[in-house]
Order: C-alpha cells, then sequence, then structure tokens
C-alpha cells in the first residue's frame, strides 16, 4: 500500500501545491489534500488555535485537523524565504512548531526548511533531504525534483493567461479546468491580496465569484508575470520586510499603470504586514487620480451578505463614474 502524505489546502498550497504534488508522486507517495474550507473547517481551526492568531492560521490549523486521520505523513514547510530580498511573515517560519504544540495525535510531519535567499539551487538539496526518507536513489530524487521543478512552472504560466489556481488544482491535473476570465467586462477590477485570501472562496466570502456576476473583468496579483512584477521592485524606496507583502504592493503599482476602474484589497484582521500594505495602496490609488479604492477586512465572522452588499455598491459606483465620464 502507498505511503500518503497530506497538505492542507491554504496558505503556500495556492503558491506551491503543483511542485510538491509532482514531487511526491514521482517518490510513489499519494497525495491527499483537505477539502477546500468550510464552516466546519473554519471552526475545528479556531477550537484549537491561539486567540490572537490571524484567521488563515486558525483555518491552516483545521485543514490540519481534516487531514490527520487520513494520512502517514503531514508536510508543513518551515517557509523562511524564497529571494534574497524579503522573508515569510513569523506565522510561517514557525508554522509547524505551532501545530505540533496545538494538535494532538498527529502523524510524522514533514517539516523542510525553505530558505532560498542564497540560491534558488538549494531547493534540490531540500528535495534530496526530504527523499532520503523514503528512498536511498539519488537518481529517483532528482527525477522528482525535477518533474517538480517542471510542474511548477507550466503552473505558473497558466496563472499569467488567468487561468485561476483553485479551478487548476481542483482539477487534478485533467485539463479540466477554465479561463472565465474573458476580457469582456465593461468595469476592470484588481483584487489583490495574498492568494490564500484571495482564492480561497470562504475566507473571501466568494468575492471573485461574485465580481464576475455583476460583469466585472477581474485582474489579480497572479496574472502578472514574475519579469513584469521585478520591474515594480523600485516602486517604494526600500522594499518591505515580508515575501507576499512586496507582490502584493508591485501588483497594486503595476495595474495603476494598466489602467483598471478600481482595486479592492482583500486583508485579514489582525495582520500586521496587511495592514501596511493597504495603506500604501489606498494612498498610491488617491495620488494616481482618485482610483477607486476598497478595503475588504475578512476574519472568521465575516458575514456573506455585508460583505456582498458593499461589493455591489463598490462597482455600481465605478459603473455611474465611468457613464459620467463618458458623458463628458
Amino acid at each position: 500500500m502507498k505511503l500518503k502524505v497530506g497538505i492542507p489546502t491554504t496558505l503556500h498550497y495556492y503558491s506551491f501545491y503543483p511542485f510538491w504534488k509532482a514531487f511526491f508522486e514521482q517518490l510513489n507517495i499519494d497525495v491527499i489534500t483537505s477539502p477546500v474550507t468550510t464552516k466546519e473547517i473554519v471552526d475545528l481551526g479556531v477550537a484549537e488555535t491561539v486567540n490572537d492568531a490571524c484567521v488563515p492560521i486558525k483555518i491552516f490549523h483545521g485543514h490540519v485537523m481534516a487531514l490527520k486521520e487520513k494520512v502517514d505523513f503531514l508536510f508543513i514547510p518551515r517557509m523562511v524565504s524564497m529571494t534574497n530580498e524579503s522573508t515569510f511573515c513569523p506565522k510561517f517560519l514557525g508554522l509547524p512548531n505551532m501545530i505540533k504544540a496545538s494538535i494532538s495525535n498527529l502523524p510524522p510531519i514533514i517539516e523542510p526548511r525553505i530558505d532560498l535567499k542564497n540560491s534558488k539551487l538549494e531547493m534540490w538539496n531540500i528535495c534530496r533531504s526530504i527523499a532520503d526518507r523514503f528512498t536511498a536513489n539519488r537518481l529517483v530524487a532528482f527525477k522528482a525534483y525535477r518533474c517538480a521543478v517542471k510542474a511548477q512552472q507550466t503552473y505558473e504560466k497558466l496563472l499569467v493567461k488567468k487561468v485561476k489556481p483553485l479551478s487548476f488544482l481542483q482539477a487534478e491535473g485533467k485539463n479540466e479546468y477554465i479561463n472565465n476570465n474573458a476580457e469582456t467586462g465593461l468595469v476592470k477590477l484588481a483584487v489583490l491580496g495574498y492568494p490564500y485570501e484571495v482564492y480561497d472562496p470562504f475566507i473571501s466570502v466568494n468575492v471573485l465569484k461574485r465580481l464576475e456576476e455583476q460583469g466585472v473583468e477581474v485582474v489579480t496579483l497572479e496574472m502578472i508575470s514574475k519579469k513584469e512584477l521585478a520591474r515594480y521592485s523600485k516602486s517604494l524606496p526600500k522594499n518591505l520586510f515580508w515575501y507576499y507583502s512586496n507582490l502584493v504592493v508591485r501588483a497594486g503599482f503595476y495595474y495603476l499603470d494598466h489602467q483598471v476602474d478600481g482595486i479592492i484589497h482583500v486583508t485579514a484582521f489582525g495582520c500586521g504586514p496587511d495592514a501596511m500594505v493597504d495603506k500604501l495602496l489606498e494612498l498610491e490609488a488617491k495620488e494616481r487620480g482618485q482610483v477607486p479604492f476598497m478595503s475588504l477586512t475578512i476574519d472568521e465572522h465575516s458575514g456573506e451578505a455585508g460583505v456582498a452588499t458593499r461589493i455591489e455598491a463598490f462597482v455600481d459606483m465605478i459603473r455611474l463614474r465611468k457613464e459620467q465620464t463618458a458623458c463628458g
């Protein structure tokens, strides 16, 4: 019987799951994911987490609870850095420790330290170390690593082509995903935020779907190529300290230069880095000709009705503004 490794469907899942799925499967290990976030998962996480944790961390605990009885291992990497200019939030760095301290009767945790600030080639050493637990054959390990790199590159190219992460990831590589971001909307909005907030339908209260139902063309951070984002690395006098925060700010500057009708920033209540990003984007939107900006702050108590009303009002305001400008 194959071994099973569990990967929670949240946090780094939306950015790096294709890499790890391909890697473990090449090692002949089944990859099991938790369901997309539900109210039950949120409640499980809230019950197990310290009170002052942000909602994404609470939800991660819930996903671990949903997986722990179904797998032989849990994969919870210690995310430190992907570049030499920034690091991950401290809660990412300490996530394996938080989980082990909060939840009992866990299966063994695979917790590699992902720190690429010195060289991206370090990822091979990380993968080799993980593979050593399951095979002594270094050639098998290297083939798994190469397959993972290719899977991640394919995924990132699809994101730039406006394929939504969840529609692709849930299709399990069967090419059943669809691109429902056709450029047909009269209103074009950038929805920015950390991927595990924007793309999780429960956390974001389905903001992307609600906008598309109103005929809005939605663009996100992941639809910008790495090369384009890198050009905006000097958009601020000094880079922010956090990995995802830098990406969101650069995406905001990019879309302000590429004529969006407004920006919605999805932010988690109680997140310090998010609060800084939110204010930076709001101020820049005002300076760029009063581009409409809305901050959508979410926590485990966010209600769908209130969020839906705010989104509808925001879109109606933008449509009215465009009509008035057209009438001149």
